[in-house]
């Protein structure tokens, strides 16, 4: 308005720049409530009336339809106020519904499990959602530490109903059952009941118990340790089973496999987003030669390099959740 109204003074009258002046009570109910609106409106017909009086407007017809113009935007803006901020509160209390079921499903891991320090890291590709297909847990149990990373097939409401079986299963499985394989087992079952024979979840469970990490890996991206010394390797299962819910169509279940874990060693499950983010060139997110970026002391400080690296290199929204769980050896 400040700008009509200088550019109609320097232009002068033989250019009416009036009707410019109702853009801001135009443009007021966007940013403020209905008081800035109010006062942006009436800070409009004041002006109005100077550049009116100063153009030689004040007793022609378009500048009293400029004046009517300016309060019936004005009044337009207060409704518009007054529907907004119905909208917002509506929006608010669906998003606190929101948020409190996703800490029920993706509950905040404990930072501290028997000898071991947890610390998680999740990005969902859906922008103003903290979950999405992808799932973690940590349960400590009385045969050692147990966890699970897991990525369903999909995404949407269906991929959270889905994630949401699979943790309820396995925070049940990992107390009761005495090993590994039965705990597959029993997500196996669990998930096989949900889905349609169509879909699938692809996950990774590990038991840490003494100076040993347990595998069983349900068709998912291999778990990476880091070794004190700063070596890193990535254990394979000696045969590559099938995603949960794909069981039937398998030859056999998943045989458990191992390696050494010792204290300083670190271990890191993630799901397929992270080693499939790509950059503008079409390379893939190099995790491997990014292990020395866990070398902060804070395990949440390093998921957090770790996860800015990720961001950097993709340059942009990543295509696919992305979840990363750190697990170190204290």
């Amino acid at each position: 308005m400040a700008t009509v109204a200088v550019v109609d003074i320097v232009v002068g009258p033989s250019m009416h720049f009036l009707p410019l002046v109702s853009l801001g009570p135009a443009f007021a109910p966007l940013v403020g409530g209905w008081r800035r609106t109010a006062c942006v409106g009436g800070t409009a017909l004041l002006l109005c009336i100077g550049l009116a009086w100063y153009d030689n407007l004040t007793d022609v017809r378009r500048g009293s339809m400029t004046f009517a113009s300016v309060v019936g935007v004005t009044v337009a803006g207060l409704v518009a106020v007054s529907m907004r901020r119905k909208r917002e509160a509506e929006l608010d209390s669906v998003r606190s519904i929101a948020e409190a079921a996703q800490r029920v499903l993706l509950k905040p891991v404990p930072r501290l499990a028997g000898r071991l320090r947890a610390a998680v890291s999740y990005t969902s590709a859906v922008a103003e959602a903290r979950i999405g297909g992808d799932l973690y847990e940590v349960v400590a149990a009385s045969q050692g530490v147990r966890v699970i990373v897991g990525d369903v097939q999909g995404n949407g409401l269906e991929a959270v109903e889905t994630a949401a079986v699979v943790l309820g299963a396995f925070r049940e499985a990992a107390l009761d059952e005495a090993d590994l394989v039965r705990v597959g087992r029993r997500l196996e079952r669990s998930v096989a009941r949900q889905l349609d024979g169509e879909k699938f979840v692809t996950a990774i469970l590990a038991e840490v118990s003494g100076h040993q990490a347990t595998f069983l890996n349900f068709g998912h991206p291999a778990p990476m340790v880091i070794r004190s010394d700063g070596t890193m390797h990535l254990p394979e299962p000696p045969a590559y089973a099938l995603p949960l819910g794909l069981g039937e169509h398998g030859p056999a279940e998943p045989e458990p496999f191992g390696t050494e874990f010792l204290p300083g060693d670190q271990l890191l499950l993630y799901t397929d987003g992270i080693i499939e983010a790509r950059d503008a060139d079409g390379r893939f997110y190099p995790l491997t030669e990014r292990a020395y970026l866990l070398k902060e002391p804070d395990p949440e400080a390093a998921l957090e390099s770790l996860r800015q690296d990720l961001l950097q290199h993709v340059n942009g929204p990543l295509q696919d959740d992305a979840a990363m769980l750190l697990l170190r050896y204290r």
